[in-house]
């Protein structure tokens, strides 16, 4: 009895309560799921994938599984769902997938497509208004939802190339774009913050432990956040991505986890790198503020 007693005064102490895991959804598309890397099918038993199973009869891990682990290792409970769509925005999924998603969810992280507007790269507009319609949507079910917004990284692929949106810009301006059009949408929708990736992402090339151009030979000594494709994250990527999710969601520090963790070690990523970007996380959501909690 006093072992039980002890127990759910930890799980309070925690944040957790004595019931039931908060309930999160990720709301997402390839660079939730974690296409072209190891992420992708990680551990997918241990999230709930709300699509079905594909050809091979795979479900996704993603992301949300690469959270889902870290908060094992801080000993946290979440209850971790995920809807992801490749190549679309919130307006795709609240048009198709809203039967999978308008329930009353206790956290919500989610982000549109990479350049704002498929058709309209930089333009807000479409992000601002479907941020506003899923906000409304998810509060209608649970008043006291929190809706985080992720906003995404710089493409390569979109910044080096002759002809692409950013071009001749730096590597850095178009994670500073999308940033302010997540903070537009924020403000007008009842959003808890913004998970700042882009920003992350940037510092860590400001830095020096990550390659700012992929398509030279300059940077082979750093660590490469993005996939072969200059688009997608790598593994580095996205366990920065999920580093920046479980210090915003959880108010811990992601610095607290240990060097030698077992995602990074899955992973393939060292515990040097693994520490570098754990403090990258940690720098870019204190920058924002945040005060994180300490550790039980």
């Amino acid at each position: 009895m006093h072992k039980m007693l002890l127990a759910a005064a930890f799980l309070l102490a925690a944040g957790q309560g004595a019931g039931a895991a908060p309930s999160i959804l990720f709301i997402g598309n390839s660079f939730t799921y974690g296409a072209h890397s190891a992420a992708m099918h990680y551990h997918p038993e241990s999230v709930h994938d709300l699509n079905p199973p594909d050809a091979r009869g795979q479900t996704i891990g993603g992301v949300p599984a690469l959270f889902k682990a870290f908060t094992r290792e801080a000993g946290l409970d979440y209850d971790v769902s995920l809807e992801t769509v490749g190549g679309k925005g919130f307006d795709y999924h609240l048009a198709q997938k809203r039967a999978l998603i308008d329930k009353p969810w206790d956290i919500v992280v989610g982000h549109g497509y990479s350049t704002l507007d498929a058709d309209h790269p930089g333009n807000p507009a479409l992000l601002v208004s479907s941020t506003k319609e899923m906000a409304d949507m998810l509060a209608a079910k649970n008043p006291n939802v929190k809706f985080y917004l992720l906003a995404t990284w710089s493409r390569a692929d979109k910044t080096y190339p002759d002809g692409s949106p950013w071009h001749g810009k730096p590597i850095q301006q178009m994670g500073k774009d999308v940033e302010a059009a997540y903070e537009l949408a924020a403000r007008g929708a009842k959003s808890a913050g913004i998970i700042p990736m882009g920003l992350a992402w940037n510092a860590a090339i400001d830095t020096g432990i990550a390659d700012d151009n992929p398509y030279d030979d300059l940077g082979a000594s750093k660590m490469n956040l993005w996939a072969y494709d200059s688009y997608h994250a790598s593994s580095f990527g996205y366990y920065l991505e999920a580093l920046l999710d479980f210090g915003k969601v959880t108010g811990r520090d992601p610095q607290s986890l240990a060097t030698i963790d077992k995602v990074a070690e899955d992973l393939g990523i060292s515990p040097a790198q693994a520490k570098a970007l754990q403090k990258t996380a940690h720098d870019a959501l204190a920058a924002q503020g945040q005060i994180f909690l300490a550790a039980k």
